[in-house]
């Protein structure tokens, strides 16, 4: 699979500089953790979810994760297990090319009972989503993994998602960090991605932001958040990919708040109509998260609805102006260190402070593509909700 595959061969053309690399499940941890993208969470009660599985599929989406916990009535679990095992035997008959496929679970016995019920077709899965992780909670799940493996005969990812209460508040925030970092530092390997559950984080307070504002929005969601960053998603060899929270709107609703998509843009690549499909759909918040979530450290998105995805994956494409400069940081010659102008004559890029950016957008580069010089984000956008 591939980035933006969806898309036709001459219209890709025009629009990469460097077309998206080519992965699978079983590429390297850290080039499928960056790759993961707009991951679509989709009940696993879903009657029709090999068919939903593979239509999507064809739309662009490359990560999903078919849930048995939040989305899902507690009465409706074991109906919800046998559909998955259903569903599965019937993607391994088709052949199909799917998406990275990963099970939402609740309880660690779930995992090894799965691997074993879905027999030959556990080939198509690539891992499991841990609820609530702390360190107490989070070993059970990944000594459970660890058997599941063994059984399956092949890798499983783990992504752990932080959502616990003891993370949030403040007085606990310190050690549950550090023991999240502990336990996953000593299952690296099997960790892909760190999920926020940023819905539980405004639940413990009774909060719910509006579609006209973004999670950085609501201040203690925001240091949640930071410090997050600040401990698991260190750019010293210490820290992992840690995804953005989850935008749960879609259809329109009463606006308070001017649209946060300037006219510009659109009205250069004469795309007004779009921009106002944007606004209609609330998804102008969405662009603004989506760009807050980059500029603090995150990659990839939690996403509940398919028309989220292409915004998530347009916004991921290098432009060729990142990668210029992060091309000339990165340099053989450059590695003494220095300070030099970027070629787009507009910015110093200063090679030691500037090397980490500079390697995960070359990481970043290599999943999702360079930009041509002239193309933007509404002209990917555009391509994308064409196909």
């Amino acid at each position: 699979m591939r980035h933006f595959g969806h898309i036709a061969a001459a219209a890709k053309d025009g629009l990469f500089f460097q077309e998206p690399c080519v992965f699978d499940a079983d590429s390297p941890r850290t080039l499928l953790s960056a790759a993961l993208g707009a991951t679509l969470y989709s009940p696993a009660t879903r009657p029709r979810l090999a068919d939903d599985i593979v239509k999507l599929a064809g739309r662009g989406v490359v990560s999903m994760v078919l849930c048995l916990e939040d989305s899902i009535e507690d009465c409706e679990v074991a109906g919800a297990e046998e559909n998955l095992v259903r569903q599965f035997a019937d993607l391994d008959a088709r052949g199909a090319d799917l998406p990275l496929l990963f099970i939402r679970v609740r309880e660690p016995e779930q995992i090894t009972d799965l691997v074993r019920r879905l027999g030959t077709s556990v080939r198509l899965l690539s891992g499991f989503v841990f609820p609530k992780f702390t360190r107490e909670r989070g070993v059970p799940f990944l000594e459970a993994l660890t058997k599941a493996e063994a059984c399956a005969g092949r890798q499983l990812f783990a992504m752990p998602v932080l959502e616990s209460p003891e993370l949030l508040h403040l007085e606990t925030r310190r050690d549950a960090l550090q023991g999240i970092a502990e336990t996953v530092g000593a299952h690296r390997d099997r960790i892909l991605a760190l999920r926020l559950g940023v819905t539980d984080f405004c639940s413990a307070y009774g909060l719910r932001r509006a579609p006209d504002m973004t999670a950085y929005d609501v201040g203690i969601v925001a240091d949640v958040i930071a410090d997050v960053i600040n401990v698991l998603g260190r750019a010293d060899g210490t820290g992992f990919t840690v995804t953005g929270p989850v935008w749960e709107y879609f259809p329109r609703q009463e606006r308070m708040f001017k649209p946060q998509l300037r006219r510009s843009p659109f009205q250069e690549n004469r795309a007004d109509e779009l921009r106002t499909a944007l606004i209609a759909h609330d998804l102008d918040g969405l662009l603004r998260e989506i760009e807050l979530d980059r500029a603090n450290g995150l990659l990839g998105k939690t996403c509940i609805h398919p028309s989220h995805v292409a915004p998530v994956h347009a916004l991921s494409v290098v432009s060729h102006e990142q990668f210029s400069d992060a091309q000339d940081i990165l340099r053989p010659e450059s590695n003494g260190g220095g300070v030099l102008r970027s070629a787009y004559t507009n910015k110093m890029n200063e090679v030691k402070p500037h090397r980490a950016w500079a390697e995960r957008t070359l990481l970043r580069a290599e999943v999702f593509g360079v930009a041509r010089e002239d193309i933007g984000f509404v002209d990917l956008l555009t391509a994308c909700l064409a196909e």
